[in-house]
């Protein structure tokens, strides 16, 4: 019997699978999978790139600005004492409220917002037949009550209920009738003259408490600055240093030009303020490059332990050569290839301000002493000089005799043996000692000083050479903008069509700057099958740069324009992928601890022996 819910084969057509089956969330899943075709997919992070943030200057000030609101909510202090407070606990919110909830009064007091409170003079001591009344009444309050009456006293020092809201602005002290203000300092008697003191009644003129903030922002640097009496711990808060150089307290007789040299005075101190904000959260550092105002946030960079795996080169944003306006000027009116367009790279973990990929940040730091110091210098003096063996000065050979006399104490030696010349007997120039013991041990730490010498030279002179081409840069550039120009006129292509030079030179400067620290990190490696491998690799990327850099620098014939093209695009092409394997390999290499140094290396296992 035929049911009504019988179907055929046919019949199953309509429904390819589960999925395919109507239902009523069907239209609203198709438009949210068409939306999310129109979103682009993040690429994938290359095992040598970190994460980062670059932060311009408006939002660093809004992450200094939400610490100091999170502090005057917990604490109930105004933002000048809240700003005050964790510049001096170095914007540690955490060690902050801690302190601040044991002992209010001592850390404001630290911190120069409050008059520290005098040291309280022992209890005398009474005797056992005092009555019971007397010693209730004389006993001191307890440690607790303390801290609230020195929060709600009515001190000449403290007339607020709250010890931090009382010079938010400046004070002007009256002098009494029959008396004349003279400032401590300038000892100026003016009877217009203005008085201006904090919380400790310490008066000093304007004028002076301009030339003092002035010196102390500009000349310093200092962003907490202290009041002028000797003595006195009270900070000046930001809202005094900002009445005193900015609101006319008196400044009338000022003329425009000081009065402009005051504003940018409270800029700097703004800038100050900043800048020890972004100095003291290690997940935040300046951009180095110079004029740039950028910051960039790392939290996966700040322990130095993490240092040890991957090289935290990040970019803050900006564009422009280093020295340069950031803003981008083209060499010709058509052209939008601008020098000033190089992007700001810079290692987030060290002070090196440039991309020192692939070597971690204790090598390349420990390399550049290297070269910096005279140790290289006292190789040399080892490998081409020999010391006196009577006064130990140090004596180069100049001549072919093995007789030599010391200059200093005149004393007479062989130059093989180091032996006294008087033991030579009749063996006139020529030592009999050659292959005794002492011999032998002399020449062979020659020999090794030497060989250390030359070592080092081969890897330095490699290093430097790709230095010296990165710096260079500027010319390729030029020369480069030059090459687009005329192939645009003898060929047919637009200005379009020939940045493919523009991207070659700027991967030529990349890989350029790869090569340079490669040699550094060779010089370190211990030997084995792994500095092997990436020698190759490095010889491999070395050899491609050079072949696209010659393409760079041939001449340019309209015939040969196709072909160039062609040559110039897929070099650029095999040198970037060249370069990523480099770097990867030893992205790599540091994860999974492949790398062995001939030294001590932070972070890193024993070194490797090594003959140097």
């Amino acid at each position: 019997m035929d049911s009504d819910y019988e179907f055929d084969d046919d019949d199953g057509d309509y429904y390819d699978s589960d999925e395919d089956m109507i239902d009523g969330t069907q239209d609203e899943q198709s438009e949210d999978e068409d939306m999310e075709a129109f979103v682009p997919l993040k690429a994938k992070r290359k095992l040598y790139e970190i994460d980062y943030e670059s932060l311009s200057q408006s939002a660093v000030e809004k992450l200094m600005q939400d610490d100091t609101d999170h502090i005057c909510g917990i604490l109930g202090v105004d933002p000048s004492t809240a700003s005050l407070l964790l510049r001096y606990m170095s914007w540690n919110k955490e060690r902050l409220i801690e302190k601040y909830m044991d002992k209010p009064t001592t850390v404001l007091a630290a911190a120069g917002i409050i008059i520290p409170e005098p040291p309280t003079p022992p209890a005398p001591i009474r005797s056992h037949n005092s009555s019971t009344t007397t010693q209730s009444s004389s006993r001191r309050p307890t440690r607790s009550a303390t801290k609230l009456l020195g929060l709600t006293s009515k001190s000449p020092s403290n007339k607020s209920s709250s010890p931090t809201q009382s010079f938010t602005a400046p004070k002007f002290p009256k002098p009494s009738k029959g008396e004349l203000f003279v400032c401590p300092i300038c000892f100026d008697d003016s009877p217009d003259l203005l008085a201006v003191s904090l919380d400790c009644a310490h008066s000093f003129c304007s004028g002076c408490w301009i030339a003092y903030i002035s010196a102390k922002v500009r000349d310093e640097g200092e962003h907490c600055i202290r009041c002028m009496a000797e003595g006195c711990a009270l900070v000046t808060p930001d809202p005094f240093v900002q009445s005193i150089l900015i609101a006319e307290l008196g400044t009338s007789t000022l003329d425009p030009a000081e009065v402009q040299e005051n504003a940018a005075t409270w800029m700097r101190f703004q800038e100050l303020v900043l800048r020890h904000f972004v100095g003291s959260n290690p997940n935040l550092k300046y951009c180095p490059y110079p004029s740039c105002i950028n910051t960039v946030s790392c939290p996966s960079a700040a322990s130095k332990s993490s240092l040890a795996t991957f090289v935290p080169t990040v970019s803050c944003g900006a564009r422009g050569l280093s020295g340069q306006s950031m803003v981008q000027v083209p060499l010709s009116p058509q052209s939008n290839f601008s020098l000033a367009g190089k992007e700001h790279k810079f290692c987030f973990g060290c002070p090196i301000e440039s991309d020192h990929r692939p070597v971690v940040c204790s090598v390349a730091w420990m390399w550049l002493k290297k070269c910096k110091d005279d140790s290289e210098t006292a190789n040399w003096i080892k490998s081409n000089t020999k010391e006196c063996t009577a006064c130990h000065s140090t004596i180069e050979k100049n001549g072919g005799c093995n007789h030599m006399t010391c200059k200093k104490c005149k004393h007479e030696f062989c130059w093989v043996c180091m032996g006294p010349w008087s033991e030579h007997g009749t063996a006139w120039y020529s030592c009999n000692r050659y292959d005794e013991k002492g011999g032998i041990d002399a020449r062979d730490s020659q020999s090794k000083s030497r060989a250390s010498l030359e070592r080092y030279l081969h890897y330095y002179n490699r290093w430097a050479n790709h230095e010296q081409s990165a710096k260079l840069s500027l010319d390729l550039y030029a020369k480069t903008e030059k090459k687009m120009e005329d192939m645009q006129i003898s060929s047919a292509l637009t200005w379009i069509e020939v940045q493919f030079m523009k991207k070659a030179v700027e991967e030529v400067d990349k890989c350029r700057m790869t090569l340079k620290w490669t040699y550094a990190m060779a010089y370190y490696l211990a030997k084995g099958n792994e500095k092997d491998l990436y020698e190759d690799n490095q010889r491999d990327l070395e050899r491609a740069v050079e072949d696209l850099s010659e393409l760079l620098e041939s001449p340019i014939e309209p015939e040969n324009i196709p072909s160039l093209r062609q040559k110039v695009t897929d070099k650029t092409v095999y040198v970037q992928k060249r370069n990523e394997i480099v770097l990867e390999d030893t992205a790599s290499g540091f994860l999974d601890g492949r790398w062995k140094w001939n030294v001590t290396v932070a972070g890193f296992g024993d070194p490797e022996k090594s003959d140097f």
